[in-house]
C-alpha cells in the first residue's frame, strides 16, 4: 500500500496529500479514536459499580422499613442507571464508524480518506442511529446486566408484595 491514497483536500489550512505526514496523522488519530472507545468502557464498569451499590444499598434498607416502595425506588434507581449506560453505549459506538473508515482504506477497500475527521465522523455516526439504537444497545448483555437484571428483579419482588 503506498502514501499516495490519502485524497487532497484543504482542512483548516493545511493541504492534505501524498505525504508521510498525512498517513502519521491518520494512525495518531486511529489510535486517539480507539483509546476512547476503551475509555468509554472504563466509565461503563464505574457506571455499573454505581448501580448495583446504590440500588443494592437501596433495596437493603427495605428489610428496615414495612414501606415496600424502596424496592421499588431501587428498581427505578436500576432503570436510570440502564439508561445512562446505555446513553454512554451510544456516544462509544459512535466512535466505531471511523475506525472502521481508517481500516477501510488502510485495508485497501476504499481509495481516499480526510484525515482530522473525529468529530464530523462522531456527529454523524451519533445522530443516524436515534433513539432505535439506544433501544438495541439496552438490550446488548453486557448493558442489560447487571442494570436490567435487577430492575426487574426489584420491580417483581415489588409487585409480589403488592398483591399479598
Amino acid at each position: 500500500m503506498g502514501l499516495s491514497k490519502v485524497s487532497p483536500c484543504v482542512t483548516g489550512g493545511h493541504r492534505m496529500g501524498d505525504s508521510k505526514v498525512d498517513m502519521e496523522l491518520l494512525e495518531k488519530e486511529y489510535f486517539h479514536i480507539q483509546s476512547e472507545i476503551e475509555s468509554f468502557d472504563e466509565k461503563s464498569l464505574t457506571i455499573k459499580a454505581w448501580s448495583v451499590t446504590l440500588a443494592g444499598a437501596i433495596a437493603g434498607s427495605s428489610a428496615f422499613t414495612d414501606n415496600k416502595m424502596v424496592i421499588l425506588f431501587a428498581s427505578i434507581v436500576s432503570l436510570m442507571f440502564w439508561f445512562i449506560d446505555g446513553a454512554w453505549k451510544t456516544f462509544q459506538y459512535a466512535n466505531y464508524r471511523r475506525i472502521v473508515e481508517i481500516e477501510d482504506f488502510m485495508r485497501g477497500d476504499i481509495d481516499n480518506i480526510v484525515n482530522l475527521q473525529i468529530a464530523k465522523s462522531w456527529n454523524k455516526s451519533y445522530h443516524k442511529g436515534g433513539t432505535h439504537r439506544l433501544a438495541k444497545i439496552m438490550l446488548w448483555p453486557h448493558v442489560i446486566l447487571p442494570h436490567g437484571a435487577m430492575f426487574i428483579f426489584m420491580l417483581l419482588v415489588y409487585l409480589s408484595y403488592s398483591f399479598k
